[in-house]
């Protein structure tokens, strides 16, 4: 019989990775929701996207086997909800909760793995005395500030100085209600206790300056067993905080792995996260020799989909469909074609500025046949404000990215850079 696998905002791309998975032959895969509600929009209507998919779902005529996605907020959020409605395995909307509510998070980490996380306090951005609160917590210069139920690096601010926190204040504040006011929704349909409760969706995290070498476990937990399956290496730009690339496999030292993958299975299994996908992104301080666990997502990364197909053999999406159709996840290891493989992110530094030009498909595909498997997805449109970009970090653009694998790292780095040669961005009212 055929499996009905409902894909929350699929689209094009996604739908060839479904289809080159292993045991799909049985499966048809339906998207769920329009892509650019979840992709290209930094306003979230959550009660408007439940009721759109309710509405698609009730009307299917055909058995509902599975409800999935590889997306974060909202789509992340949403899920829990669908699935216990439609009675698809799915982790509790609580638990997904106490790895995406950043300081219900952090509460449950102390609990179970103290010696891995950063000293940490929730406040209120229109709090005037926010501030003078955090130094109460014990939290000094420098620290971080992010928001609760953050959307990928958006709204996250290295703090330094009294100017710099008044910055990220009026950031938050003039943008934090498209993220908090959503998230109150999902929150108010959850059991929370009463201290979690009363942060609320638009409050904010300051934690102590945590650092090293960063990486992403992913992970999953079928039938209450935790495994971590892959560990991706995260590489900054020198000296600023965006991403250069993603890496694949970690070159980081096997005991390290090791051992986040130990704090990995404590810190899941103490949550009780169960049948579904996750990953943790850690850093590893080798000065110090110490660990620390930075953040858990509910989903597998969708960065690092090609990156599992060209070394492993298929796209970790494998892990979203198996758990969401309730069966343990057949992810192959090291039957891919490339022996390493990254995402690499082309940036610009500016505060802004009006995309004067990006390459036609032509020139991308001319890129891309300069190394054999590589793609490249361009970011931005001729005449957009990059500010009109979404999901980026505070110091950047991501204009583009650029995968592809290769047979050992220094070819790989070598190949970036005669692709990157192919594409032409220009760029006019720079703000800098």
């Amino acid at each position: 019989m055929t499996k009905n696998v409902f894909v929350v905002g699929l689209n094009d791309l996604n739908a060839e990775r479904l289809r080159r998975l292993r045991g799909v032959e049985d499966v048809e895969f339906h998207g769920l929701i329009d892509p650019a509600l979840v992709y290209d929009t930094q306003e979230f209507d959550i009660p408007a996207m439940i009721a759109e998919a309710e509405k698609t779902l009730d009307a299917f005529d055909g058995s509902i086997d599975a409800i999935v996605g590889y997306m974060d907020f909202p789509v992340s959020t949403i899920l829990p909800i669908l699935c216990k409605k439609y009675g698809t395995p799915q982790a509790s909307l609580e638990a997904l909760l106490k790895c995406e509510h950043k300081y219900w998070s952090r509460s449950v980490m102390r609990e179970a793995v103290p010696d891995h996380i950063p000293k940490f306090t929730a406040f209120d951005p229109f709090d005037d005395e926010a501030l003078a609160k955090i130094g109460a917590a014990d939290l000094r210069f420098p620290f971080f500030v992010k928001p609760i139920k953050s959307s990928g690096s958006r709204l996250g601010f290295r703090i330094d100085s009294p100017e710099d926190f008044d910055y990220a204040t009026q950031k938050l504040r003039s943008e934090i209600r498209s993220i908090g006011e959503p998230f109150d929704h999902v929150l108010a349909q959850a059991d929370l206790p009463d201290e979690i409760r009363a942060v609320e969706g638009h409050y904010c995290m300051a934690e102590q300056v945590i650092g090293g070498r960063q990486c992403t476990v992913e992970g999953y937990v079928h039938g209450g067993e935790v495994v971590p399956y892959g560990t991706v290496d995260s590489i900054r730009y020198p000296q600023v905080l965006s991403f250069f690339y993603y890496l694949y496999p970690s070159f980081l030292p096997q005991k390290v792995q090791d051992k986040m993958w130990e704090i990995t299975r404590t810190i899941m299994s103490h949550i009780g996260f169960d049948n579904s996908a996750f990953n943790i992104e850690y850093y590893w301080d080798e000065v110090q020799d110490k660990i620390w666990l930075l953040e858990i997502n509910t989903r597998v990364s969708q960065s690092h989909c090609d990156l599992f197909e060209m070394v492993d053999g298929v796209s970790h999406q494998q892990v979203t469909v198996d758990l969401g159709l309730g069966r343990k996840p057949d992810m192959p290891h090291r039957e891919g074609s490339r022996n390493v493989a990254a995402e690499f992110f082309y940036r610009v530094f500016f505060s802004d500025a009006t995309v004067a030009r990006v390459p036609s498909r032509a020139e991308t595909q001319v890129a891309e046949e300069q190394v054999e498997g590589t793609r490249i997805g361009v970011h931005a449109r001729k005449g957009m404000r990059l500010s009109e970009l979404p999901e980026q970090d505070a110091y950047s653009f991501a204009v583009a990215s650029v995968w592809m694998g290769a047979s050992k790292h220094s070819k790989l780095l070598w190949d970036y850079e005669q692709v990157m040669k192919k594409l032409n961005f220009e760029f006019t009212d720079i703000a800098e």
